[in-house]
């Protein structure tokens, strides 16, 4: 890659905007890591806003690897947090 290129993709609003997701991401993994009030449902918001994003056009192949990747990560994070706080949804059959 040339040096014109890189300047060209790291002005990328796009870009800017998948690394502030993912940004994100890991705040939010923070604050579920910390106990913080309402984190898991931040995070779960956050994901959500991430995939939405890698749908569209402006995603890239690698924030859909990314989001494969760190997207277990984060639904054991949140069923675990809400099993600690006893906030664990089951079906009602």
């Amino acid at each position: 890659m040339t040096a014109r290129n890189a300047a060209i993709r790291l002005s990328n609003p796009s870009r800017k905007h998948g690394e502030h997701l993912k940004d994100e991401l890991y705040r939010q993994m923070f604050r579920l890591e910390a106990d913080r009030p309402g984190a898991d449902l931040d995070l779960s918001i956050a994901l959500l806003r991430a995939w939405i994003a890698s749908d569209s056009e402006d995603g890239t192949s690698e924030s859909r690897e990314w989001l494969k990747k760190i997207c277990p990560i984060c639904l054991l994070m949140i069923e675990a947090a809400q099993q600690v706080s006893g906030t664990d949804r089951q079906c009602i059959q």
